[in-house]
């Protein structure tokens, strides 16, 4: 018989000497899973962590960004219509003649009207709601509705060239848009 086939009296090897070396053994290997698994929920618990914090971060400005537009566009709806009030006001100051205007009994009305409507003005200027620029400009469908085509040599096509009525942006949102008359190739 050879040495792995005896024990150390020179007998047969027993079940009992296989049983105490994988027992000896088996500790290890059953800590060592263990570690893997707990490195593996580790691992999985950072990721977790990581992803709570980015998604808390992302609500955070998200959050922020839309108080920053409320605040901004807040008065949006009132602008809207308190711009028919703007509006009339400066029709009404545009059709008074000449001759009311230089009339001792009519320039008071006349300058409330006027300060009333650089009052008007500057409470746009203030809640940043600007008039859109017109008068030469390309057509811009963004800020811009063209009602007409008007045949001209004197502008190139795609010009504007007359306004119908004013339109006006708070921030960078649109308002309302310009009511244009915009310039078109004159037939030859």
């Amino acid at each position: 018989m050879t040495d792995e086939t005896k024990n150390g009296a020179g007998e047969a090897p027993l079940d009992t000497d296989l049983r105490e070396e994988t027992a000896a053994e088996a500790p290890e290997v059953a800590e060592a899973d263990r570690v893997a698994e707990l490195e593996a929920k580790l691992a999985e618990a950072d990721a977790a962590l990581l992803y709570s914090k980015a998604e808390t971060q992302n609500v955070r400005r998200r959050a922020e960004k839309e108080a920053q537009d409320a605040r901004a566009y807040a008065a949006t709806g009132f602008a809207r219509d308190i711009l028919s009030v703007a509006d009339n006001l400066s029709r009404a100051l545009s059709a008074i003649p000449q001759e009311m205007r230089d009339d001792d009994k009519m320039k008071g009305l006349v300058t409330g009207l006027e300060a009333t409507g650089r009052e008007i003005e500057s409470v746009f200027a203030r809640h940043n709601i600007k008039k859109i620029e017109t008068a030469g400009e390309a057509l811009d469908p963004n800020w811009h509705q063209a009602m007409f085509e008007v045949p001209t040599k004197d502008a190139a096509p795609g010009t504007i060239v007359q306004e119908i009525q004013a339109g006006y942006r708070i921030g960078d949102r649109l308002l309302r848009p310009a009511l244009v008359g915009v310039a078109k190739a004159a037939d030859a």
